[in-house]
């Protein structure tokens, strides 16, 4: 097993990294930004190196920085975590030409899956149906015309490289098609340096189902259910919970059999998760997240798999500690997202945080970096802390989250805590009776 592991994030994720590899006789090894070096991942790990300033591309996208550090500090292998690095190809081939170990899937599956074009003739070659779209990218307007008025109109325009939401219009007729083509790709250009758009078939009242996956590139793939991430405000996650309410037993065999097959299929290596809109008792994918997941925890509570634990084991070379047939899905898990804006303008809010208290008890989890003193910088992703909470039912868990949110003291800056506890009141939520595009509603009732 590794004996040193660098961890090329910043946060809650590479405080969890830390963890598991502390747990396993792992030392660590934290990069950070100059507006991070008190951080509680820098803190707690065996060694720290500063690798730039606060933006992103001078520190955490700062590719020879990384490689640097881990040069110096005589590390075996690098996580990338999620997000900045996490899914790029380039970097993850170098990783590899240093002579160092990256934590995740070959360069070439990250290159395959992500480019969402390319990843959905995959899921369709795995035969794995996809949203009616066009075939590839489009390449002007007259081309996106022409397709459009086959697919159907309203008509979803998204990057080809990327995701949450950036380089994404919706054009609801032939007349909006040409300013939404043109935002997306000028959006797609500035977030992921590639302009390529696609056309997808927009669907009225879809779940974003997603299902979780292990693989050891030796034949061994498992999945630990699926998680409904519905609950969404401009295409950023903000609750997710597993087993999916909206999903019977024969829907839910379907959707996992589709992930692991086509899985199995690709010889893929690492935590994977596939992701997919499900309305009217149909799945449709829609890309694979190559990485570890922002909502991985819930997958955690209901399966008691360490899906960090598993993707270092098979980093290393060796096979998943499971079969299938070990993994026992038990009670229901919700994720809540504490994000560090306000929760009705959601404006972003920096500050020191002045008092902390994470609520605990049974089946109650906090994966957070924050502590009282510390300041939430504001050169970054607004998530700050994940509440997470495990019942034997759903309804248990739905009154542990209300008793959590009641207990959660954090103050000096604003956060979505307030959304969570309105959530945990209404009936919709409840029931379970949302989608993908039910949340933007419910926020647009609070506004002023």
């Amino acid at each position: 097993m590794f004996e040193k592991v660098l961890i090329a994030n910043r946060g809650e994720i590479a405080l969890r990294i830390h963890r598991a590899c502390r747990e396993m006789g792992i030392r660590t090894v934290a990069v950070h930004s100059t507006a991070d070096a008190n951080a509680m991942h820098v803190r707690l790990a065996d060694e720290s190196v500063c690798i730039g300033p606060a933006p992103a591309r001078d520190s955490y996208l700062n590719i020879p920085a990384i490689l640097s550090a881990a040069a110096i500090t005589g590390a075996d292998a690098i996580h990338p975590g999620v997000g900045f690095l996490s899914e790029n190809a380039r970097f993850a081939n170098m990783v590899a030409e240093h002579g160092f170990v990256f934590i995740g899937p070959t360069s070439e599956h990250l290159r395959l899956m992500g480019d969402k074009v390319t990843a959905k003739q995959a899921a369709r070659d795995f035969g794995i149906p996809t949203v009616p779209g066009s075939d590839g990218a489009v390449a002007d307007i007259d081309e996106a015309r022409k397709l459009a008025d086959g697919i159907g109109y309203p008509i979803l325009i998204k990057a080809a490289a990327g995701g949450g939401g950036r380089g994404m219009r919706v054009a609801a007729t032939e007349a909006s098609l040409a300013e939404a083509f043109a935002t997306a790709a000028a959006e797609a250009r500035a977030a992921f340096g590639n302009p390529q758009v696609y056309l997808e078939r927009y669907l009225g009242r879809p779940r974003h189902i997603e299902v979780q996956i292990l693989a050891d590139g030796q034949g061994g793939v498992v999945h630990l259910g699926e998680r409904d991430c519905s609950l969404q405000r401009k295409h950023q996650k903000l609750l997710e919970e597993t087993p999916s309410p909206a999903l019977n037993a024969g829907e839910r065999a379907m959707v996992t059999k589709l992930a692991t097959d086509a899985v199995a299929q690709l010889g893929y290596c690492g935590a994977g998760t596939l992701e997919f809109l499900y309305q009217d008792s149909a799945f449709f994918f829609i890309e694979m997240n190559t990485r570890l997941q922002v909502e991985h925890p819930i997958s955690e509570m209901v399966t008691g798999v360490d899906i960090v634990r598993e993707q270092l084991r098979v980093a290393d070379g060796l096979p998943l500690s499971m079969r299938q047939s070990d993994i026992v899905l038990s009670g229901h898990a919700i994720e809540c997202r504490i994000n560090a804006e306000n929760s009705v303008s959601f404006r972003p809010s920096p500050g020191q945080i002045t008092a902390y208290l994470a609520p605990g008890g049974l089946g109650v989890r906090v994966d957070s970096a924050l502590y009282e003193g510390y300041i939430v910088p504001p050169h970054y992703d607004s998530l700050v802390a994940k509440l997470i909470l495990h019942g034997t039912g759903r309804n248990e868990c739905i009154m542990r989250m209300r008793r959590a949110l009641e207990e959660y003291v954090i103050t000096g800056i604003d956060t979505t805590i307030p959304l969570h506890q309105r959530l945990a009141a209404e009936p919709d939520f409840i029931d379970g009776n949302y989608d993908v595009h039910w949340l933007e509603r419910f926020v647009a009732r609070a506004q002023p």
